[in-house]
């Protein structure tokens, strides 16, 4: 459905920022907790799937496996 844009290192960046973000959010606790997490499913959702949708709007592609 979706081709992958992002290559390793930008998808393990991205599942610890998520990771990290939900650790901020458990830690916040209340309205800022809720919002960390919101947040946090950016990067996390993004990493798991290899696919950044900001990416594809610039062709952005880290993946290397793409190249022309």
């Amino acid at each position: 459905m979706f081709t992958r844009n992002e290559g390793g290192l930008d998808r393990a960046f991205r599942i610890i920022l998520g990771l990290l973000l939900i650790l901020a959010g458990f830690v916040a606790g209340g309205t800022w907790g809720i919002v960390l997490y919101v947040v946090a499913l950016v990067p996390l959702l993004t990493g798991l799937i290899g696919w950044c949708p900001l990416y594809s709007l610039f062709k952005i592609d880290t993946c290397g496996l793409n190249k022309t």
